[in-house]
């Protein structure tokens, strides 16, 4: 408890300038840590998500159904998403009367591409401030470090004989914001290391998934089926 209150008490009793780079480093380790709960639960809801949905995809459900499912709860996001979208365009082509498997295929494919790049977006929301926050927070605590070790040895400049007991708390306090800078600046650069990962291997999940579903699609376009919102098995 002595800690902490030792620490309390450098912070209260350093500098304004070192209290502004503290603060503004409280602010950012604050703002990285509620970017890595949040984060944490969208990518992990996504990847549930994804789970559920292929297994149903390939379960051999009529993949019509599946769609009409999904549109009936308001559409999707993630994995059925770009179901949603590349189905919902390989239909509107259909029933539009174009009937060339290559015009089918590029439509259905430009669609899914648009709703994966949607998801990527949205999952890639904050990460950049992670990296702000775990490049610059060092720096701002140096800054800190660097302005309170000249107020400690300035304010010297009046003494005839100075002592390490004189130095010492004005160096303490000017550490302080090298320790708040650490504080904020690794926890965001393991969890940007690790989240820019997970949105990686979803990116390429999805990926899979289009090659895939296109190779299905593909296969009806070339049987010239007139049921547009038939079965695509």
């Amino acid at each position: 408890m002595g800690e902490h209150l030792s620490i309390i008490g450098l912070i209260v009793q350093a500098s304004v300038p070192v209290q502004i780079v503290i603060g503004i480093l409280l602010l950012a380790s604050l703002s990285s840590w509620a970017i890595i709960f949040g984060k944490n639960r969208v990518i992990g809801r996504v990847r549930r998500e994804a789970d559920r949905f292929e297994s149903r995809f390939w379960s051999g459900d009529d993949l019509a159904q599946l769609y009409r499912a999904i549109e009936s709860h308001g559409g999707a996001t993630g994995m059925a998403g770009i179901f949603e979208f590349g189905f919902r365009e390989f239909a509107r082509l259909r029933q539009q009367g174009v009937t060339a498997a290559d015009l089918l295929l590029e439509g259905s494919r430009r669609a899914m591409r648009v709703a994966q790049l949607k998801e990527i977006d949205r999952l890639e929301q904050g990460l950049a401030t992670l990296a702000t926050v775990g490049s610059t927070s060092p720096y701002v605590g140096l800054f800190g470090t660097v302005w309170g070790i000249m107020s400690a040895f300035s304010s010297l400049g009046n003494v005839q004989q100075a002592t390490l007991a004189m130095v010492a708390p004005g160096i303490s306090e000017a550490l302080v914001a090298t320790a708040f800078g650490l504080f904020a600046a690794i926890p965001a650069v393991v969890a940007y290391n690790r989240f820019a990962d997970q949105v990686t291997r979803l990116e390429m999940r999805f990926d899979a998934f289009t090659e895939e579903f296109s190779t299905i699609l593909q296969r009806h376009a070339a049987r010239g089926s007139a049921a547009a919102a038939g079965p695509v098995r």
